[in-house]
């Protein structure tokens, strides 16, 4: 759906973005990370038009964003980190400002109704957006995104300034909107990557430092795996089941959390997984296994591990 390759902006003597290419498949929600200054606003603005690059290309659903702009961008529902919002209109007056801006030529009624029932502001409709609140303005915003129906949705920090029940109930909209469309959302709040996203994309300095799922990104960069494990037995009992698994590296008591239990450590060797070895090992010993646990690096560990290296390392 989105291909971007080498790709590289210079503001004067300054490389914002350095000769980067990735792709986003078709009908996937692309998590977009970088720390300030990293190039991410940079890699948006040239993927929505708004910015041209010195080098490189950017092609959504083949047509090239700057040879074919308008053609480009009627694939492309963009939510800027503020919403271009006009508050002294009313909801209505401003999506049918936006279905007209983008010379939309679906049916306007059902259209408008079909968006606001999506983003669940159908009973604000009439309101000015000047007396909404922060949560619903966010919402007029994905609103405004989705006129047209484009094929892709991108979403620079949707949810910065809401409270925690709006930041759920925008995750939940961005995860439901995922089902029909390709999504590219940056964020800062990584627990909401985590929670939204297929794929991340990690970018410091110009330079991508990480492209994969979550979960693989967690696993690569600590390089191992690392289990709580509770077991119905004595700590020396457990510890002689444990140390016996093959692809064990380490296997560490750390004490009764639970009457006639012990709770464990144990990590295993990169691409190993333990579990069924485990749950065998223990069975045929009749200990019961009450609990496991990933003490996988989160999301936002990976983050600092990845631009720490980089750092550590000069940048490029």
């Amino acid at each position: 759906m989105i291909e971007i390759t080498n790709l590289t902006k210079r503001y004067g003597d300054k490389l914002a973005v350095n000769n980067i290419s990735f792709t986003i498949k078709d009908g996937e929600i692309l998590g977009f990370l970088g720390p300030n200054g990293a190039g991410k606003t940079t890699t948006l603005s040239i993927l929505t038009g708004y910015l041209s690059s010195n080098e490189g290309s950017v092609v959504i659903d083949g047509i090239d964003i700057l040879t074919n702009p308008t053609e480009a961008k009627k694939r492309l529902g963009y939510l800027p980190e503020h919403p271009p919002l006009y508050l002294d209109m009313t909801v209505k007056e401003y999506l049918n400002f936006v279905y007209d801006l983008k010379q939309c030529t679906l049916p306007r009624t059902a259209h408008l109704a079909e968006v606001c029932a999506v983003v669940k502001i159908a009973d604000v409709y009439n309101r000015k957006i000047v007396n909404l609140s922060k949560g619903y303005r966010q919402r007029v915003g994905i609103a405004q995104a989705i006129i047209g129906n484009p094929e892709v949705l991108i979403f620079d920090e949707p949810t910065v300034g809401l409270d925690p029940k709006q930041i759920i109930e925008i995750r939940n909209l961005i995860k439901n909107l995922g089902k029909n469309h390709t999504i590219i959302l940056s964020s800062h709040i990584l627990p909401e990557i985590q929670a939204v996203c297929d794929r991340v994309v990690v970018i410091n300095k110009g330079n991508i430092v990480a492209d994969d799922t979550p979960e693989n990104l967690a696993h690569n960069v600590s390089g191992s795996r690392r289990l709580l494990v509770r077991l119905a037995c004595s700590e020396a009992e457990g510890l002689k089941i444990l140390r016996n698994l093959d692809g064990l590296i380490s296997a560490d008591a750390i004490g009764e959390k639970e009457k006639f239990t012990c709770d464990y450590i144990i990590e295993s060797a990169p691409q190993v997984d333990i579990r069924k070895p485990l749950f065998f090992a223990l069975a045929a010993k009749n200990v019961a296994l009450l609990g496991l646990k990933s003490l996988e690096m989160s999301l936002e560990d990976v983050f600092i591990e990845l631009v720490d290296n980089q750092t550590n390392k000069g940048g490029h």
